[in-house]
């Protein structure tokens, strides 16, 4: 079956328009590894907090790696093989209540559940 270059484009710009979740920054190149995901949100855990800052900083090399909370407080970011220490940017008055553990990714590796929870000091 033959697609015609502009059907195809139109596709392409289509599924990038439903993509609900955030992606991997789009300056970092990543050719093996694996997929760190989670989420993060208030102690009230059914309140996502979305637009912030997720890092996975490799323990060896200090390479980074970001991605942005969608509007659900999900998170995915492709990094290669390594041990991995994940970092979220807080705002003012805020804490962490939980943190992830860091994590170590082999090729093709879905690391799921590396949740954060923010909490608000008084």
């Amino acid at each position: 079956m033959r697609f015609r270059p502009i059907l195809l484009a139109c596709a392409l710009v289509l599924v990038a328009a439903c993509h609900h979740e955030p992606l991997m920054n789009a300056g970092s190149k990543v050719t093996t590894g694996g997929t760190i995901a989670g989420n993060v949100t208030t102690e009230d855990q059914r309140v996502p907090l979305a637009g912030r800052k997720v890092t996975a900083v490799d323990v060896s090399t200090g390479a980074k790696f970001d991605a942005t909370t969608g509007a659900s407080g999900g998170y995915t970011i492709q990094v290669p093989k390594g041990r991995y220490r994940l970092e979220v940017e807080l705002q003012r008055a805020e804490a962490i209540a939980k943190h992830p553990d860091e994590v170590t990714v082999t090729n093709s590796d879905l690391d799921p559940h590396r949740d954060f929870v923010v909490t608000v000091r008084r």
